[in-house]
C-alpha cells in the first residue's frame, strides 16, 4: 500500500516539471563561422558565413551532397542593424558561439570605426575573445567562400585554425581578438593583424583552384591605420616574434655567383635591451637560432653558412624596421620593452603612448647561429666544420 502512494504521488509531482520546450535544438540553428565587415559611402557593410551544421565538427571530407557554407550580407548605418537586416532573411535561430574568425577590409581598418567594431564583437554574450582577427584588400566575399585545399571542411581552414601551419613557417603571427585589445591598449598602443590575400596558383584536375595566404600585416593603432606591410617587406616580423618561431632564408653562397642555399631556421632566443644614456634610448638585440640544411651541392663549410644566415636575417628586420618608420609604426614593440623594463624611463620619454623612434634606434643587432644541422646525409658532400 505503502508503495502505491509513493508511485501516485512521484506521478502527480512530474505534473509541475517544465518540459524543454524552449531549447533551442542544434539542428534547428544556424551556425556563424566567419564575419567580413566592409565600409562604404557612410555604411557598413556586413558578411555572414554560415556553415553546414552536418560538417561542424569534420576535420575530413565534408559531405559532398550538402553545401559547404553560404554567404549573406546586408548594409545598414550601424553594423548591428545590418545584422538585423539579414536576419530578417534566415529561417532558424542564428548562433554566435562558433564564431571563429572576423575580416576587416581596408577600408573598414581606415576608417574611425575599426576599435568600435572589435568592440561591439567583444560585448557580444555569445562570442569569444578567441576569435582571430585578419584584414585584407581582396573581396571579402570570395576569401569567405574559399574552401579548404582539397576541399576538406571550412572548420579546417587557415583562417579558422591559423596555428596549423606554424610549425612549418611563423612568417605572421595570428591575432585573436583578446591579444588584438592589448596590443592596443599597451605601447606602443598599436597591433599588427595579418593580412589575408587570394592565392590563385593552386589547381586541381578539372580546373584552376584558390586558396586563402597571409602575406603580410595591416598595422593599426588606437588612432587609426596606418599601412599595409606585405610580402618580403614583412619577414624581419617573425625573426622578432616574442615566442619561439620557424621559417627559412634563402642567400647567396659567398664567392659563388649562381648557387643559392635555403636554410631552415628555428628560432631559439630572444633577447631585446633597452639602453638610456642622456634621455635617449638606444636598443640592443640578440638573436639565437639553430638551422637545417635540406639540400646543397659542392663544398661548403658552416661557416659560410652562418655567414649567410646572419647577413641575411639582419637585412630582413632592417627592412621591415625601416618600412614601419615610414608609417609611424612600432612594428616591434621596442616601447614596450622599455615600459616593461623602466616605466619611469618611458613616462619621461614616450609620446603619444610610445618612444619615438629614427633608423639609429637599434643600436646593436646580434645574430648568433648555434647548429647548423646537415640533415640526412644521403650523398658524400656534407658540410664541413
Amino acid at each position: 500500500m505503502k508503495k502505491k502512494i509513493i508511485l501516485i504521488i512521484s506521478l502527480a509531482a512530474t505534473l509541475f516539471l517544465s518540459g524543454c520546450w524552449d531549447v533551442s535544438e542544434p539542428q534547428r540553428m544556424y551556425y556563424i563561422l566567419g564575419v567580413g565587415i566592409d565600409f562604404k559611402d557612410d555604411q557598413y557593410e556586413i558578411f555572414m558565413q554560415i556553415i553546414d551544421f552536418s560538417n561542424v565538427a569534420k576535420s575530413e571530407k565534408p559531405n559532398q551532397n550538402s553545401t559547404q557554407a553560404e554567404i549573406g550580407r546586408s548594409k545598414g548605418k550601424t553594423m548591428e542593424e545590418a545584422f538585423f537586416k539579414l536576419y530578417r532573411s534566415i529561417d532558424q535561430k542564428v548562433f554566435w558561439g562558433h564564431m571563429t574568425y572576423l575580416i576587416l577590409s581596408e577600408e573598414a581598418m581606415k576608417s574611425e570605426h575599426a576599435v568600435p567594431i572589435i568592440d561591439s564583437f567583444l560585448r557580444h554574450r555569445e562570442t569569444r575573445y578567441q576569435i582571430w582577427a585578419y584584414s585584407t584588400q581582396d573581396s571579402i566575399e570570395e576569401i569567405l567562400l574559399i574552401t579548404p585545399i582539397i576541399n576538406k571542411s571550412l572548420t579546417a581552414s587557415k583562417l579558422s585554425n591559423p596555428l596549423n601551419t606554424g610549425a612549418q613557417e611563423s612568417f605572421v603571427e595570428p591575432i585573436n581578438l583578446r591579444k588584438l585589445i592589448v596590443g592596443l591598449n599597451e605601447p606602443s598602443h598599436e597591433i599588427s593583424i595579418p593580412l589575408v590575400t587570394i592565392n590563385k596558383k593552386w589547381q586541381t584536375t578539372d580546373q584552376p583552384s584558390e586558396e586563402t595566404a597571409l602575406t603580410g600585416v595591416g598595422v593599426l593603432s588606437k588612432d587609426g591605420f596606418k599601412g599595409f606591410i606585405k610580402d618580403d617587406a614583412a619577414r624581419g616580423m617573425q625573426w622578432m616574434l616574442g615566442e619561439k618561431s620557424q621559417g627559412e632564408v634563402t642567400f647567396k653562397l659567398k664567392n659563388k655567383e649562381h648557387d643559392y642555399l635555403t636554410v631552415d631556421l628555428e628560432k631559439l632566443g630572444l633577447d631585446v635591451k633597452p639602453i638610456v644614456k642622456n634621455n635617449d634610448v638606444k636598443f640592443e638585440i640578440a638573436l639565437t637560432f639553430n638551422a637545417t640544411v635540406n639540400g646543397f651541392k659542392g663544398e661548403v663549410t658552416s661557416d659560410e653558412i652562418r655567414e649567410g644566415i646572419v647577413k641575411q636575417i639582419k637585412k630582413d628586420i632592417k627592412t621591415t624596421y625601416g618600412e614601419a618608420l615610414k608609417m609611424d609604426s612600432d612594428i616591434f614593440r621596442l616601447s614596450e620593452y622599455l615600459y616593461r623594463n623602466n616605466v619611469k624611463i618611458w613616462k619621461k620619454l614616450e609620446v603619444d603612448g610610445k618612444i619615438p623612434l629614427t633608423e639609429d634606434s637599434i643600436s646593436k643587432l646580434d645574430v648568433l647561429v648555434n647548429k647548423v644541422s646537415p640533415g640526412r646525409k644521403t650523398f658524400a658532400e656534407t658540410i664541413e666544420e
